[in-house]
């Protein structure tokens, strides 16, 4: 991941995670507001059931107005009698257990002028009153029901929830910033891994270079003495010189495309032309081998804007992974052909297969096919990962089909020019 692409990811993760913590917030707030809706709505009927039994008991309503013109005060419950104290009580307790709501209270008897009927709005208001119409039809007092913990009970009644919120709202903030923190290190050991690929390769060119000249001078020495021996040393020699500086370069090329530091020099690309040079590089390998190498190319439209050196090495790749990968006579298949637009080339063989559970890491840098202890095919895993790359810097796709012991097919598709 390019550093601006970390910067950007980091912002929308931030942004998101702001969001998300703000909705969880309103939600904390909007279920306390339904909590205390429920508790407004069953304390005013408490209180409506609790007048209504009280209007139905004329001699109570009497005995309460009677303290009611013999009173100038405001408080009126401590001039009340005892029974008429107690009658009011126990309908308030029959009540709240009638519509299970378990919490203390008291009460008082108002003058309804000294009467504020914001019954329980806010969260903060914890007290709820209702006028208690006299015998004669007039408004003579007023109950008031108060509920001293009411906050507190309804903070207990969303407890649970209340805390399952703050907690997860904590383990996200945790695990984001681990996450940040971890992609951050990741990438840190990244580039110093690729650099130090980097340096290493580049150190080991020098002392290649070396071994190939004098492999040479080996190889023409002992051609003028007719040294047979000594002649087919020094060309195990160059051969696996070979060998090794095609590794190192691969190395070299996939790091440096991973950085962006190979510039594409596309041109208009005869597919096809590309295609017939290649095979004359994988005859001899097909002919020692005694394989079968055929090629059915069907597209009319050839042209491709492509780097002929990149597309070169990368169809080379997929071509020797068909050798290599093959227990017997390797047996290859090159066709192409036009599908709207675009070109279409496949490269099949009959090898041995790679297992559905491997098939979406094989793209992977690094990656390769688990085959136990045995390692009768060399590489680094790096060349299936290298031609994806190349065709997608080409705007191009490549797809996989395998099956055990029946073979691969690769499908590249490009856009025409």
């Amino acid at each position: 991941m390019k550093p601006n692409q970390n910067k950007i990811f980091i912002a929308i993760s931030s942004v998101a995670l702001f969001i998300l913590l703000m909705i969880q917030v309103n939600w904390i707030f909007q279920t306390a507001r339904i909590k205390e809706e429920l508790f407004n709505e069953k304390a005013n009927m408490v209180l409506a059931r609790t007048t209504e039994a009280l209007r139905a008991d004329k001699a109570t309503c009497r005995k309460i107005e009677a303290c009611v013109e013999n009173d100038s005060g405001t408080a009126l419950a401590t001039k009340l009698g005892s029974t008429e104290e107690h009658t009011i009580d126990s309908l308030f307790k029959y009540y709240m257990r009638f519509y299970n709501f378990h919490i203390d209270y008291s009460f008082e008897v108002l003058k309804p002028k000294q009467t504020d009927f914001s019954n329980g709005t806010g969260f903060a208001n914890f007290s709820y009153n209702k006028p208690l119409e006299s015998t004669d039809g007039k408004a003579g007092v007023a109950l008031k029901l108060i509920f001293p913990d009411k906050k507190q009970f309804i903070i207990a009644e969303m407890g649970p929830m209340f805390i399952a919120s703050v907690v997860l709202i904590l383990v996200v903030l945790v695990l984001f910033w681990r996450t940040i923190l971890s992609l951050l290190k990741e990438k840190k050991i990244a580039e110093h891994t690729n650099e130090f690929l980097n340096n290493m390769t580049h150190e080991f060119k020098t002392p290649l270079t070396n071994i190939t000249l004098a492999g040479k001078m080996l190889q023409k020495d002992a051609a003028g003495k007719a040294d047979e021996k000594s002649a087919h040393y020094a060309g195990v020699i160059l051969e696996e010189n070979e060998k090794l500086r095609l590794q190192v370069e691969q190395v070299l090329g996939m790091t440096a495309l991973e950085r962006g530091e190979i510039p594409l020099r596309k041109t208009n690309l005869d597919i096809h032309q590309l295609i017939y040079d290649l095979l004359k590089s994988s005859t001899m390998q097909m002919e020692h081998r005694e394989g079968k190498l055929s090629v059915q190319l069907e597209a009319k439209n050839v042209l491709v804007l492509a780097d002929k050196t990149h597309l070169t090495n990368a169809f080379s790749n997929l071509v020797d992974n068909a050798i290599k990968y093959s227990t017997g006579k390797p047996e290859v298949a090159i066709n192409s052909s036009n599908r709207g637009r675009n070109m279409v080339i496949v490269f099949a063989d009959r090898g041995i297969g790679i297992e559905r559970d491997y098939q979406k890491n094989v793209f992977d840098k690094y990656f390769r096919v688990p085959t136990g202890d045995v390692h009768n095919v060399k590489g680094f895993g790096l060349g299936l990962a290298y031609v994806k790359k190349i065709v997608e810097l080409h705007g191009g796709t490549i797809e996989l089909q395998s099956e055990i012991g029946n073979g691969t097919i690769f499908t590249i598709t490009l856009p025409n020019v």
